[in-house]
């Protein structure tokens, strides 16, 4: 299909000085965000009443080929596919398929949560509001890292296994896979798959003709980053995520040309050249507070409010409506926001992990727009993650001075025979603990990347380092004992800045 924005939106890049801000000081900022949180490549885009103002890439799509970032440059938007998910829904509340409230139980009858008045109750509303009872990343390890074998209908499956933290919608808690679920609601009702359904309703009328639902369907590969990560204090490419289960919650590939489009459609609640793909009442509904969360009122946005719609995070800044949203695959992530009141969207894509380059960045340009003081916000920001890192390295450091030197104690003695087994949990599956040239492994059997050596820490405590060392979690088990043996075990990360999707606290293992 023709990109049927480009006669909506003008595409040259601009710079009308007291009106909007300039490329050069993108630019500056941009260059700025890359080299302190050591970035190799980013895209950039803002559009401001209804033209793109800016839109550019910088530095190398990947380090192994040198080749630039343009600003047709595919990214994995990661959790920025949310607003999709929830778009494709709104389309078929329009035409009477479902509404918002539905039970999910209505469409599909062998979903269970952890009791059955939460079963019964669980609408499609509470598939996108993060609001279910389930902790913050609850179950993100049937879906993280990649090389697993679970598949949608596992989390159908298993999502009753994991134990709530809160009662039914009274906190928010950040949840993945409800939204992998609503993308299986989406095609029970539709007949046709997530990507389908989403691309031909939605990145198609849209005019976002070099966007693809997920890695497989992008048609020019080439043209898109490889992610990195720093291991041992160097920056490295590390394999792609590319598993479909992911799709509905984190699976679109997209640049900010198009995401300039989709956040333009947006602007224009629901419609494209004069068509409105979704209703305005539905495009409201969506950008409507949910779900509340904590909020600090700090300067200089001073936010009153903070809450979750439905796929969108919802803010005020300054006293106008910010809609927003980030994104996080292994080695990439990404921001979309727009304002409605100021006509205005930004989006930032980059190939390398720290948020705190985005952040950067999106503070700078909305500061301008929203006539705040001007701010050094790439020093802000590092100064915070230096900080950060720092004291969660004096945590890991500890625990490893502690193993090493436990390694190099003859005193201490440890019957490795005493944790040897095959060890199960309701959700994740097995685990298996061996002995293999004189070193205890743990390996995963559902998700083998996660394998690692397993060393004696503290009383009935041990840590497990990963083979695969991009992951950044290293992870404590806490052995629990009886008559000298392991009966079962629990889990929890390591350092303080694991990624929340490595949820080891939601494991319980019993001995097979």
């Amino acid at each position: 299909m023709k990109n049927i924005l480009l006669s909506t939106i003008t595409l040259a890049s601009f710079t009308a000085f007291g009106q909007n801000i300039s490329n050069q000081a993108i630019d500056k900022v941009t260059e700025n965000a890359m080299k302190a949180f050591d970035v190799p490549g980013m895209s950039v885009a803002v559009i401001k009443d209804r033209t793109i103002v800016h839109s550019k890439g910088y530095g190398v799509k990947s380090l192994k080929t040198g080749e630039k970032v343009q600003s047709n440059t595919n990214f994995g938007i990661a959790s920025n596919s949310k607003a999709f998910t929830a778009a494709a829904l709104a389309i078929l509340v329009d035409e009477g398929n479902i509404k918002w409230d539905d039970k999910v139980i209505t469409h599909i009858p062998e979903f269970k949560m952890y009791n059955d008045y939460v079963t019964k109750e669980f609408t499609i509303r509470d598939l996108l509001t993060h609001r279910s009872g389930l902790g913050l990343g609850a179950g993100d390890l049937m879906v993280w890292p990649d090389g697993h074998n679970f598949t949608p209908k596992d989390i159908i499956s298993n999502i009753q296994f994991l134990k709530p933290v809160s009662d039914f919608r009274v906190k928010y808690d950040y949840d993945n896979l409800l939204y992998i679920i609503a993308g299986v609601v989406i095609e029970r009702v539709s007949g046709q798959s997530w990507t389908d359904f989403v691309t031909k309703r939605l990145l198609e009328p849209i005019g976002m003709t070099n966007t693809a639902a997920n890695w497989h369907l992008l048609k020019d590969k080439k043209n898109a980053i490889n992610p990195h990560v720093p291991i041992d204090g160097k920056l490295q490419v590390i394999d792609r995520y590319t598993n479909t289960i992911f799709d509905a919650a984190a699976g679109i590939y997209s640049n900010v040309d198009d995401l300039a489009k989709w956040l333009q459609f947006n602007l224009d609640k629901g419609k494209v050249n004069g068509k409105q793909i979704i209703s305005e009442k539905q495009m409201n509904e969506m950008i409507t507070p949910q779900t509340l969360q904590p909020n600090r009122t700090t300067p200089p946005y001073n936010s009153l409010f903070k809450a979750y719609g439905l796929g969108w995070q919802l803010q005020d800044m300054n006293g106008k409506l910010e809609v927003s949203h980030t994104g996080g695959l292994e080695g990439i992530v990404t921001q979309t926001m727009f304002y409605p009141q100021e006509k205005l969207g930004i989006v930032i894509l980059t190939n390398q992990q720290s948020g705190a380059a985005f952040r950067a960045i999106s503070n700078t340009i909305k500061d301008f727009y929203l006539k705040n003081p001007s701010t050094d916000w790439v020093k802000t920001y590092d100064d915070i993650m230096k900080k950060n890192v720092e004291e969660a390295d004096v945590i890991t450091d500890e625990v490893w001075k502690t193993v090493e030197a436990n390694q190099k104690n003859k005193a201490i003695k440890f019957d490795s025979k005493s944790v040897i087994g095959t060890y199960k949990d309701n959700w994740f599956g097995d685990v298996v603990i061996y002995e293999k040239k004189g070193k205890i492994i743990f390996e995963s059997k559902r998700s083998p990347q996660l394998t690692g050596e397993m060393l004696f820490y503290k009383d009935n405590t041990f840590a497990v380092k990963w083979y695969n060392r991009y992951f950044h979690a290293d992870a404590f088990v806490y052995a629990e004992m009886k008559d000298g043996k392991m009966t079962g075990f629990k889990m929890k990360a390591i350092s303080p800045l694991t990624d929340f999707s490595y949820d080891f606290q939601d494991l319980d293992f019993t001995r097979k």
